[in-house]
């Protein structure tokens, strides 16, 4: 029998899910930049989601997009650059242009607008003083393919990290990623993130029995027969991308193990800190 993936409550919080900071406080700090993950740690997230796409040179980075337009203002490709090159580029000053010429906006040090590894947020979680959780979701497609998937469990593997009772999680809407990760590290945990309601029964027959299932919440909302068809298969869910009170009601109706919000700070001060 296949085991059950472990659940997200701790037995001191089983009446609530578990907040994870969605490519950290983002709401409020540029995404996936250190500054976020730090900011979303001081909130008390108790768990951090990135993104992971691989440089030309083979490091992996904390990007979301294929391009470096919207966060880096410039067209090049995360997939052709070196890790060098992206070091160069600024990953911050998009969240908010104007802040040069606001003299009440607070100094931001460059360090902050850095292009953000793996490695690093990985380092970062393990020098915390206190357990956290990683969400790292694979994108897909990428002219490296299964790479990805092999550098990242190589990644994890480096902090012990790519066996049962791993903090990481690997989520992807690529059905061929996850199984890839499940091949590679059998006792990692797997999300498969499913983006449209009706996805699900084409994927229902292809995932394993204890693969965590990741539906974003507009599909819950709009459409309320897939959460509870969930529930009725005792899957465990974990839903993105939470943001209102409107928005985490819908997952505790559902009694969801973890929510994923670009306000971690916000999350918890509803659910009661």
């Amino acid at each position: 029998m296949r085991r059950r993936s472990r659940s997200r409550r701790t037995p001191e919080r089983s009446d609530r899910p578990q907040v994870v900071a969605h490519r950290g406080s983002s709401h409020e700090t540029p995404e996936h930049t250190l500054a976020a993950y730090v900011r979303a740690l001081d909130e008390g997230a108790e768990g951090l989601e990135c993104d992971v796409r691989l440089t030309a040179d083979g490091h992996l980075v904390c990007v979301h997009d294929r391009n470096l337009r919207r966060t880096a203002a410039t067209m090049g490709l995360v997939s052709t650059m070196s890790l060098a090159e992206l070091d160069e580029l600024d990953f911050a000053s998009w969240k908010n242009p104007w802040s040069e010429l606001d003299d009440e906006s607070p100094t931001r040090d460059p360090v902050d607008g850095k292009v953000l590894t793996l490695r690093k947020l990985l380092e970062t979680v393990a020098d915390y003083d206190r357990h956290v959780d990683l969400a790292i979701e694979t994108k897909h497609p990428t002219r490296y393919g299964g790479l990805v998937e092999r550098r990242l469990v190589d990644t994890l593997a480096d902090f012990g990290w790519d066996r049962a009772g791993s903090p990481a999680r690997i989520m992807s809407f690529s059905l061929n990623a996850a199984n890839r990760v499940r091949r590679l590290a059998p006792e990692l945990d797997v999300v498969m993130l499913v983006d449209k309601a009706h996805h699900w029964p084409v994927l229902r027959p292809l995932v394993g029995d204890d693969w965590i299932i990741g539906p974003g919440v507009e599909e819950l909302r709009d459409h309320p027969g897939l959460g509870k068809h969930l529930v009725r298969a005792g899957r465990e869910i974990h839903v993105w991308t939470v943001n209102t009170e409107d928005d985490l009601q819908v997952c505790l109706d559902l009694g969801v193990a973890a929510v994923i919000s670009d306000r971690p700070g916000y999350m918890l001060e509803l659910l009661g800190g």
